[in-house]
């Protein structure tokens, strides 16, 4: 059964500004495994954190650096969740998390899809 649906939009150079400026913003936003990655990859990945928020329905229940976005052998992305963000998803029944993440030049995208019995 569909929990819920989330998607969100970001612009990699407004992510690159913001990340430039504000300091600690990185590790407030992000996993520490993420931390090396491109602008373009970290916006996707803010993308994804948004998307998942969006598809929860409460924002509230997580903790940006408890999600981290990784990959498989073959590219494909997923969410991994660590924490207290992963405690309380699980209360929600939550059994599988679905994302789908792009990016081309200015903009990187996310769509997510959560999962629950």
């Amino acid at each position: 059964m569909i929990y819920g649906v989330g998607t969100d939009l970001c612009s990699v150079v407004r992510m690159a500004d913001s990340l430039a400026r504000t300091p600690n913003l990185k590790e407030r936003l992000f996993h520490p495994n993420e931390y090396s990655l491109a602008n373009s990859s970290l916006a996707a990945r803010f993308a994804a954190k948004e998307a998942l928020a969006k598809a929860l329905g409460d924002p509230k229940l997580l903790s940006w650096s408890e999600i981290e976005i990784v990959k498989d052998d073959l590219g494909k992305p997923s969410i991994q969740l660590h924490g207290l963000t992963k405690q309380r998803v699980e209360t929600l029944g939550i059994t599988a998390i679905q994302l789908s993440l792009t990016h081309e030049q200015e903009l990187a995208s996310a769509f997510v899809v959560l999962e629950a019995n």
